[in-house]
């Protein structure tokens, strides 16, 4: 088969050449960018699943229907121990810019841009020199009292206000989305909760878009505890085999190829139905095989370069960036769920942290600081208390198969 025709090309959230699987999502969000334009009350949305289901694919695609209804739409990926104001006055800068062609004040867009670096230059620290003060990209005078109070929860809501009535104005609405949300700081989880809150009594018309780990529920509802209300949550899990079937089939069939059902058996069987393994694997057997179509045979040649490209790339990376504490609690965990996780679907998810304890010969308490490290470093989660598991699936397979 031509390498230069493969139609897979796996990537950290690049889009797949057939997204499927999703409609269901789809459609809700069509509905919601619906009903909020209409002036009609709609929760925003959080979505969850481990790493290498599609979350940030899907993400793209939700700003990318937003943008076709018209919306403003800004995207910003959350980072452990950093604020949310830069990221957040840039991805709004781009949902304002977005509206702009569409209103006919420019005087008004102008107001809203101003309370907008009002806002962003709220994140330099009151004694910064001069020379040092981040300047946002606003090429408009800083309005004064409004969004600008220093207090997040405050500004947040202020400037959610201001940004949605630009929206409401052209009979739009605004989607803000927010990759990896669970690694927000606290306080500005609890602002966007209260700024969301505030926004859903009045109906106004922006709607944040979230997506995290499997525990996001649990931190937004550690923030405020009326998260649980405020938020429709959506779990993203692994494809089902007809679902990925349409993501192999239908990009193979656009190169006039064809791939057998008994090779499409077995790269569900090697992927798990993961979307980001389904693509690893689909290609790696487009390259081995040397004619059409793709045979089973082709995929037991295949696995092999695949699984050595995901050893490297997707569970090598970030098993570098742990400590070797860390690796010992991490390969506790494989070696007592024989190398399973939450994606088995079997029994209890991931690991006691008291069975860890015990595996190592330690004291729970001693192992605390590796867990919570991996914890914010995303590698492992905590669903339940007193369970821990891996937030990459196949991770602890990984683990078990590699030589220290």
């Amino acid at each position: 088969m031509d390498p230069v025709r493969n139609p897979f090309a796996p990537g950290a959230g690049q889009r797949p050449p057939e997204l499927a699987g999703r409609d269901k999502e789809l459609d809700a969000f069509d509905v919601v960018l619906e009903r909020v334009a209409r002036g009609r009350p709609e929760r925003s949305l959080v979505l969850t699943g481990l790493r290498g289901v599609g979350k940030t694919v899907l993400l793209g695609e939700l700003r990318s229907m937003a943008v076709r209804r018209g919306w403003g739409a800004g995207k910003i990926e959350a980072r452990p121990d950093a604020e949310l104001r830069r990221p957040l006055s840039a991805a709004l800068h781009r949902a304002i810019r977005d509206l702009a062609v569409r209103h006919r004040a420019p005087d008004r867009v102008e107001q809203v841009l101003g309370v907008l670096k009002a806002f962003a230059l709220r994140s330099n620290p009151d004694n910064a020199k001069l020379r040092d003060r981040w300047q946002p990209g606003i090429d408009v005078p800083a309005a004064q009292g409004r969004a600008d109070s220093g207090d997040i929860e405050i500004d947040l809501v202020e400037l959610f206000t201001e940004v949605a009535e630009l929206a409401q104005d052209v009979g739009t609405g605004v989607a803000l989305l927010i990759d990896e949300m669970q690694d927000l700081t606290a306080d500005d989880v609890s602002a966007l909760c209260a700024a969301c809150h505030e926004l859903s009594q009045s109906g106004a018309p922006l709607v944040v878009v979230g997506a995290g780990l499997p525990h996001l529920p649990a931190v937004l509802s550690a923030s405020k505890s009326y998260s649980e209300r405020l938020f429709r949550y959506v779990r993203i899990d692994r494809l089902s085999r007809e679902d990925a079937a349409t993501a192999v089939q239908v990009p193979v069939s656009r190169e006039d190829a064809k791939v057998t059902d008994e090779a499409m058996a077995a790269l569900f069987e090697h992927s798990g139905g993961y979307p980001y393994f389904i693509q690893a694997y689909a290609k790696a057997a487009w390259d081995a095989a040397p004619t059409d179509p793709i045979t089973a045979e082709d995929v037991a040649v295949a696995a092999p370069e695949a699984e050595a490209e995901l050893a490297v790339g997707f569970f090598g990376s970030r098993y570098e960036r742990a400590t070797p504490a860390e690796r010992e609690y991490l390969r506790a965990m494989a070696e007592l769920t024989d190398g399973s996780a939450a994606e088995s679907g079997e029994g209890q998810a991931g690991a006691g942290t008291a069975d860890v304890a015990v595996y190592l010969g330690r004291k729970p308490s001693s192992l605390s600081p590796a867990r919570d490290s991996l914890i914010k470093k995303g590698l492992v989660y905590s669903g339940e208390r007193g369970r821990i598991d891996f937030t990459v699936p196949h991770f602890g397979r990984f683990l078990l198969t590699k030589d220290e």
